[in-house]
C-alpha cells in the first residue's frame, strides 16, 4: 500500500480554510512566512471579503502556502509518499511539498506566475467546462473558433479557454453536438496558447530560482509522467502555463506509480471526486473532509495497513 499526495488548483478557497491548521505550530510558521509575499498575514486575509481570495495574484501564493503548511503539519506523522501530483498552480505547490523549493521561494514564484498570467492574458478571455463530447470531436469544433483545450479531466470532461467573443460563438455548436457547457468564473485563459508570453516570463523566473530536483517525484501536469530532476521540472512547470493540463494522464500516472491511497491537501475535494469517478478502487479523501489533522492521519494510516 502506497501513499500519493494531491495538490489542487484554484476554485475552492474560502475564509475558513485555515481553521484546521490553527492548532499546529509547524503549519502556522509556514503561513506566517507567506505574509511578506501576500502583503498581510493569511489570518488577516481570511477576515476580508471572500471575493479577494479569488484575485489571481493573491490566490496562487495563498493556495501554495495553505498546501505547504498542511503538508508540513502532516508529513512527520505519515509515511513518505510514492509521488506528488498537482493541478494547475497545485503542481507548483507539489514541488514545494516534494522538497524542490524552500517556502519563501515557493510563494515568490507563485506570485510571479500569477502576475505573468495576468499581464499576458487578454482582458476579454475566459474559460468553459465542457462535458459529453469525446476529445477528438471537441478539438474539431474548437479549431475554427480560436478556442483551445485547457484541461483534460477525464473521458468527456474538459475545460476550454479563449477570448469571450470566440467562446460565446462556440457555445451553440457545442450544445448542438450534445455537449453540456458551463461558464466558469475565470478571466484568464490558463493553459492555452494565449498565455505563451506568461510561460516565457515565468520560465525565466524559474530558471533563476533555487528550484531543485524534488526529493519525491512529482507528476508532470502536461503528461502525467514523473519528474525527478531540476531540468525536467523547469520544462514541465513552464510548459503547463500555456499548454493543456492532462489530469486524466496524472490519474493514470498515480495508478502506474502504485499509489493505493491518495490524500488531497485542499482546500476543496475536486481532485478526490475526479479520482473516485475514474479509479474507484483507490482510497482517496481530501483534508477538507476532516475536522482535524489528527483525523486525517488516522484515516490514512488505517488505509495503509
Amino acid at each position: 500500500m502506497s501513499l500519493g499526495i494531491l495538490c489542487p488548483g484554484q476554485g475552492a478557497q474560502h475564509p475558513a480554510m485555515l481553521e484546521p491548521l490553527s492548532m499546529h505550530p509547524e503549519a502556522r510558521a509556514v503561513l506566517d512566512a507567506a505574509s511578506e509575499v501576500l502583503g498581510a498575514s493569511p489570518w488577516t486575509l481570511m477576515k476580508g471579503p471572500a471575493e479577494a481570495l479569488y484575485v489571481n495574484a493573491l490566490a496562487q501564493p495563498l493556495l501554495c502556502a495553505v498546501q505547504l503548511a498542511t503538508w508540513t503539519a502532516l508529513c512527520s506523522r505519515l509515511p513518505t509518499p510514492r509521488v506528488f501530483a498537482g493541478y494547475s498552480v497545485g503542481e507548483l505547490a507539489a514541488h514545494g511539498c516534494a522538497g524542490a523549493l524552500d517556502a519563501g521561494e515557493l510563494f515568490t514564484l507563485a506570485q510571479a506566475r500569477a502576475r505573468a498570467m495576468d499581464d499576458a492574458g487578454p482582458t476579454d478571455s475566459g474559460m468553459r467546462a465542457v462535458r459529453g463530447l469525446c476529445r477528438e470531436r471537441l478539438e474539431q469544433l474548437l479549431e475554427p473558433h480560436a478556442v483551445h483545450l485547457a484541461l483534460v479531466n477525464g473521458p468527456g470532461r474538459f475545460v476550454v479557454g479563449g477570448r469571450e467573443e470566440d467562446l460565446r460563438r462556440l457555445e451553440p455548436e457545442l450544445s448542438a453536438q450534445g455537449g453540456s457547457v458551463t461558464v466558469l468564473p475565470v478571466h484568464v485563459a490558463s493553459h492555452t496558447p494565449l498565455l505563451a508570453p506568461a510561460a516565457r516570463a515565468f520560465g525565466e523566473h524559474l530558471a533563476h530560482s533555487g528550484l531543485r530536483a524534488p526529493v519525491t517525484p512529482v507528476l508532470a501536469g502536461i503528461d502525467g509522467t514523473p519528474v525527478s530532476t531540476r531540468e525536467r521540472a523547469l520544462t514541465t512547470l513552464t510548459r503547463q502555463v500555456a499548454e493543456p493540463v492532462d489530469w486524466a494522464a496524472c490519474m493514470a500516472g498515480l495508478a502506474e506509480e502504485g499509489c493505493t491511497v491518495l490524500l488531497e491537501l485542499g482546500p476543496g475535494a475536486d481532485l478526490s471526486r475526479m479520482v473516485r469517478d475514474t479509479l474507484p478502487s483507490l482510497f482517496v479523501r481530501s483534508v477538507s473532509e476532516f475536522k482535524t489533522l489528527e483525523g486525517v492521519c488516522s484515516w490514512v494510516l488505517r488505509q495503509l495497513e
